[in-house]
């Protein structure tokens, strides 16, 4: 059963030919199998949901299905430690915010939590507190992060959904690197998720990982309030711009730029009107305003852990990119925060212009295809690190900074077998149309009978 997706196992239940405990009893074996070589899980909570699975009315939507939270997310009864030695003996949790709320309206059942770098600052997952998740397509190869463990399991099928959080790209990287489908809602699309902040609020949103168009459909649509959802493809031809360079204006390495030109065939082969575009943007300017954004949010996080633990035990439990960043990050001023407020408005105008031109961006999500494990340790040198991850993460900060939606899609492999996704782009308030899309692409171009070496599909019996 963990072949299927969580529509798929929620009948199950609905007809009565398996129960929750069932659904939930396969997804801890499944977990226990695969887990040893892909290291995804950082708490396991299988005893309260093997009696919730008992408990469970019935009513939800989802009824039983499996899911895992991601490591920073808050929920009841189980720890944040958000990838952080700093936070290693966290107590476990007290708080529900409306996000969570929805999905356990839903029915669904969470078996404990996935791995992620420390504080959500790398687009790899490798923190020092548990080690580095691996990418089931190839285990030498990150799954990328932050929601990398979130993704690493949703591919080799532990469970059918999973949640990832996205300030940079952290729903669209993993999704890409693992093969999956990867929504970044728009601002203010999902219901609460975190307490208030204000780079957060601009920056981040929340929905859930999945390897079908429709699994996340629904999961959109739940974390958006219950709106109605997408369901078919989209009926009218659209306008895609391909914007190809970074937001520094590089060209994207040659694998992705092979699966780009790919998926852009295959958008005009359905009808669609492809045409190659420049970014409307000071794409400079956005990136340089991303950096910025980053650098306050390290300095935020370690300032935290310094007044709950000292100056000296802060020093030690800390990441060494996580200080170095946070260091940098001293030297900014108001007129930075200034130039970057400034960089968001000026982006997020010109993008409203374009989307009266064109219905959608296609993009590559990553410059390069997915890591290899130890390229953007923590403890590498800040140098390394600085220039090596924004040039990697040169795509997606975009949509985060401009509130605007996207998607990564799993259309093609790379040439050396491993995912490399496509991102489809909006204007604000057009998430069902991506959606659209995405259910359009995905009866053109399957992918459901694609499994990595190390999943359910080659390796687990059920």
């Amino acid at each position: 059963m963990g072949r299927l997706d969580a529509h798929d196992q929620a009948a199950l239940v609905k007809t009565g030919e398996l129960t929750p405990a069932d659904l939930v009893d396969a997804a801890i074996l499944r977990i226990e199998h695969l887990d040893a070589a892909l290291n995804v899980m950082t708490f396991k909570d299988y005893d309260r949901a093997r009696a919730r699975a008992r408990a469970t009315d019935m009513r939800g939507a989802m009824a039983g299905v499996p899911w895992l939270l991601k490591d920073g997310l808050d929920y009841p009864g189980m720890p944040n430690r958000s990838g952080s030695r700093s936070k290693r003996d966290a107590a476990p949790g007290t708080i529900e915010f409306p996000f969570t709320r929805a999905f356990d309206d839903a029915g669904l059942i969470p078996l404990g939590k996935t791995n992620a770098p420390e504080f959500g600052l790398l687009p790899t997952t490798e923190p020092l507190l548990y080690g580095a998740a691996r990418n089931p397509w190839s285990l030498d190869r990150s799954p990328g992060g932050s929601s990398g463990g979130a993704a690493a399991a949703v591919a080799s099928g532990m469970v059918p959904v999973a949640h990832a959080a996205d300030g940079g790209g952290s729903i669209r990287i993993p999704a890409s690197c693992c093969g999956l489908v990867g929504l970044k809602p728009g601002r203010g699309a999902n219901v609460r998720a975190r307490d208030p902040h204000v780079l957060e609020d601009l920056l981040a949103c929340d929905v859930l990982l999945s390897r079908s168009v429709r699994d996340v459909s629904w999961a959109y649509a739940t974390a958006a309030g219950g709106i109605d959802m997408p369901v078919a493809p989209v009926a009218r031809r659209l306008r895609v711009a391909v914007i190809a360079d970074t937001l520094d204006g590089a060209a994207p390495s040659p694998q992705v730029a092979a699966v780009l030109r790919q998926a852009a065939d295959l958008c005009a082969s359905l009808g669609h009107d492809v045409v190659a575009a420049p970014l409307p943007a000071d794409g400079p300017g956005v990136a340089a305003c991303f950096r910025t954004l980053w650098r306050y949010l390290a300095r935020d996080a370690v300032a935290h852990v310094v007044s709950r633990m000292g100056e000296a035990a802060a020093e030690a439990a800390l990441e060494p990119w996580t200080r170095d960043l946070a260091r940098h990050g001293e030297t900014l001023g108001t007129a930075d925060l200034e130039g970057a407020l400034g960089q968001i408005c000026a982006a997020s105008d010109a993008f409203a212009r374009f989307f009266t031109q064109y219905d959608i961006v296609l993009s590559p999500v990553l410059r390069h295809p997915a890591l290899a494990i130890g390229d953007l340790a923590p403890d590498r040198s800040f140098e390394h690190i600085m220039e090596r991850m924004f040039d990697y993460v040169s795509y997606t900060p975009l949509q985060n900074l401009t509130g605007l939606p996207a998607l990564s899609l799993p259309l093609y492999l790379g040439a050396d077998g491993v995912p490399i996704g496509s991102m489809f782009t909006a204007a604000r308030g057009q998430e069902a149309l991506l959606l659209e899309l995405a259910f359009e692409l995905e009866a053109a171009l399957p992918w459901k009978h694609r499994w990595p070496a190390h999943s359910i599909g080659t390796e687990v019996p059920r």
